[in-house]
């Protein structure tokens, strides 16, 4: 077990450093505005500069509308950040042209904290930090939350979504 998740540690350091060495950051913005929405439980709106501007939360990724607990997820979420000032710091621009990235209230990495509270996934399509991986590793031994779950009741989001297409 320790070897299996030290390679993955290692595996995972070595995609965000060649991430982090060959990707161009240099467009990436920073945004501040208070949370006026929270749409499910890893995408929110603010106000910024006077306009509504969409936000989906990087790296994880929580049940959709009509997948059981979602309503838990985008209720959790809220709890953090609904009516508060918070930052964003995009990590990229989605299909929908949202903006994805890490959010934070004040010090508070919101995105870790659903992580580490509430038990919502990692995005391994999308996830890069270490961090969040160890967040979500921890949560997965000591089966806390979605976790102490039976197998057969934890759908992946990502998996829901392409059976719903299908």
């Amino acid at each position: 077990m320790i070897r299996k998740t030290l390679f993955y540690l290692i595996f995972i350091s070595a995609i965000a450093f060649f991430y982090v060495t060959c990707s161009d950051v240099s467009n990436a913005q920073t945004y501040e505005g208070k949370v006026i929405k929270v749409t499910d439980g890893d995408s929110i709106n603010i106000l910024h500069e006077g306009d509504s501007l969409r936000i989906r939360l990087a790296e994880i990724d929580t049940p959709e509308r009509k997948q059981p607990f979602w309503r838990k997820y985008k209720d959790a979420l809220a709890d953090y950040i609904a009516g508060k000032e918070v930052t964003v710091d995009e990590y990229d621009v989605d299909l929908y042209g949202r903006v994805v990235g890490h959010v934070y209230q004040g010090n508070f990495w919101v995105n870790a904290a659903m992580v580490r509270s509430v038990n919502v996934y990692v995005y391994p399509r999308y996830a890069m930090s270490i961090r969040i991986y160890e967040l979500e590793q921890d949560a997965r031994e000591n089966k806390i939350g979605i976790w102490k779950l039976p197998k057969n009741e934890r759908i992946m989001p990502w998996e829901w979504r392409k059976k719903q297409n299908e």
